[in-house]
């Protein structure tokens, strides 16, 4: 593959991501002028149910299905190996991108909280969450969790090497702090729609199906070192458990995905 083909291809892919990835910050948070989770007139709520499961199923089977390693070995027979995770990303874009475009409000509300001090700290957690998540990916490699890395070395013509095992900052506290961040964006909510609480309840039970997923692969890749990193620090929850070991022993804490 064209060298500078592949860093334009991995730019480009890039560039969408950060678009889908702020426009799904005001889909979920309700910014006035954009698509959200509770735009429009709920219409049969048999028909909205059926296809924003079937929406949030088809982003799961995507991330799920390419992230493994089995598929990944197979995809890049037919993909170069420098823009595989572009390609993911791209994927995984679009998913979102259709989902935002096709989703549909359902009528009710779960939960509404008019005081001024609950709502501003249900929104500063959410904040908190999103924040969570974006720093998270740049603990460990933000660059070539989406695939800029990649590309960059292709460029270069050197070797892509994966990076070292790390447990930075939140990786000392949760194993995933970039799905406790989603978590927590999609829960703190001021008004907790029904359509909220569907896409709430899906994208966190994929999560934890995700997880077991993602850490049989961290489990193959690092082997005991990766068990012994599980044994001590929580999955998503601070505290709950024994904490990491301290600052600058190795332990793999990169995820998989």
């Amino acid at each position: 593959m064209d060298r500078s083909l592949a860093v334009l291809y991995g730019v480009a892919v890039y560039l969408l991501f950060l678009a889908t990835f702020g426009y799904t910050i005001g889909f979920v948070e309700g910014i006035p002028g954009l698509k959200t989770l509770d735009s429009g007139a709920p219409g049969d709520v048999v028909v909205a149910v059926v296809v924003d499961a079937a929406l949030l199923l088809l982003f799961a089977l995507q991330h799920t299905i390419m992230a493994r390693r089995g598929f990944k070995r197979w995809w890049t027979r037919f993909v170069p190996a420098a823009v595989e995770r572009s390609t993911f990303v791209l994927a995984a874009s679009l998913a979102v991108a259709l989902l935002i475009w096709q989703w549909r409000p359902l009528a009710g509300v779960v939960w509404s909280v008019t005081d001024p001090g609950g709502r501003l700290l249900l929104f500063a957690l959410s904040a908190l969450g999103w924040s969570v998540l974006l720093v998270s990916t740049f603990l460990i490699n933000h660059f070539e969790l989406f695939g800029l890395h990649q590309v960059y070395e292709f460029w270069r013509r050197r070797p892509f090497v994966p990076p070292a095992f790390k447990t930075p900052v939140f990786y000392r506290y949760v194993r995933h702090p970039i799905y406790l961040g989603f978590v927590l964006a999609f829960w703190a909510t001021p008004q907790m729609s029904a359509g909220h609480l569907l896409f709430a309840i899906a994208t966190t039970g994929y999560i934890l199906v995700g997880i077991l997923f993602e850490e049989r692969d961290l489990i193959a890749h690092f082997g005991e070192e990766y068990r012994r990193y599980r044994e001590r620090v929580p999955m998503l929850v601070p505290f709950l458990g024994r904490r990491a070991s301290p600052a600058g022993q190795r332990e793999p804490g990169v995820p998989l995905k």
